[in-house]
């Protein structure tokens, strides 16, 4: 629901809010307008302070990605940043635009959590979200490993390191499992491309983006690895396990996303097995890659299934679309 403004003072004309920039800023210092409703005040009242892409009508509007974050399953933490940040963004900008000392925009990332709990998804609509808002001017995905950035010789390393950063410059440089950059040792060359990382965070400063992804753990101990590291990453997150129901959530909305869906009882069921096997479950298990993984195999078997019906050609659009538990059962 659409935040509404604050009631106007008695005897004030105007009855739609703030009357000017300077009013706007006023009301929000004195805690009377939440930031993201002063965002779209300031909006209203002088357009060259929206964000480009917003303004060229453009399909990935700040709505747009925000509205996709939302669509997806759990990650709250995560969703109630991406607003942090947008309102932080647009605050800046109309703060530099008014005459006014604008923070740095320093938001180099640490995801910290298990395999699929969405850590490469947020990745890339934070890419596209910067680049709405102006920060980044392509946005595009990098995602790298340690392969790509460790070389076999002398200065290899420092070279493959280079290579990725420029291809990320205007986007995101995603670094997936970064601890494995220290797990050689202090010889190893792993080292080499943390330093040659963090240089570059220096030397392109707002050019790109840089998350480092993996396990808490780990990543707690690569972050203690080099002196520079910890303090030029200003925003950690932490991507929880899914829950069991979570994980139906995310079956249900993958099954739609291919033009199937559950049956009411493989709903239930997928939701026993998942609340019964949780604890035995290696905590790793794949979350979300798990699900997907389930759901490919239904669908194969649905298909098998429906070819040996012997009435392929006339089959309905909802026999088509359905997938029952037997179709889960046999692959779980």
């Amino acid at each position: 629901m659409a935040e509404r403004y604050p009631p106007m003072a008695p005897g004030r004309e105007e009855a739609g809010g703030p009357g000017s920039p300077e009013e706007v800023f006023r009301w929000l210092e004195a805690g009377r307008l939440p930031a993201s409703a002063a965002v779209r005040r300031l909006r209203d009242l002088d357009p060259r302070t929206a964000p480009r892409r917003a303004l060229e009508g453009t399909e990935d509007s700040v709505e747009a990605v925000l509205a996709e974050l939302d669509r997806l399953v759990g990650l709250d933490e995560v969703k109630r940043l991406a607003r942090e940040l947008t309102a932080f963004v647009e605050v800046q900008r109309v703060r530099s635009a008014r005459g006014l000392a604008a923070q740095p925009q320093v938001l180099h990332m640490i995801f910290r959590g298990a395999p699929g709990t969405g850590k490469t998804t947020v990745a890339r609509l934070f890419g596209r979200l910067f680049q709405a808002l102006g920060v980044l001017p392509r946005g595009h995905l990098v995602e790298v490993e340690r392969a790509d950035l460790v070389g076999e010789y002398i200065g290899h390393t420092a070279q493959k390191t280079r290579e990725m950063v420029k291809r990320a410059l205007g986007g995101v440089l995603f670094v997936d499992e970064a601890y494995s950059l220290a797990r050689g040792g202090e010889k190893d060359f792993g080292r080499e491309a943390t330093d040659v990382l963090v240089k570059a965070m220096e030397d392109h400063r707002g050019e790109f983006l840089v998350i480092l992804a993996g396990y808490s753990a780990e990543m707690e101990y690569f972050l203690g690895t080099n002196p520079g590291l910890r303090s030029r990453f200003a925003i950690h997150l932490t991507f929880p396990e899914y829950s069991a129901r979570e994980l139906v959530a995310i079956a249900a909305r993958m099954v739609g996303e291919r033009q199937y869906r559950l049956t009411p009882e493989a709903e239930e069921r997928l939701l026993a097995r998942l609340e019964g096997a949780r604890g035995g479950l290696h905590p790793y298990a794949g979350n979300a890659r798990l699900i997907r993984n389930w759901v490919e195999a239904a669908i194969r078997r649905q298909a098998v299934r429906l070819a040996g019906s012997g009435h392929l050609d006339t089959l309905s659009r909802e026999a088509l679309m359905t997938l029952t538990w037997a179709d889960f059962e046999g692959s779980l």
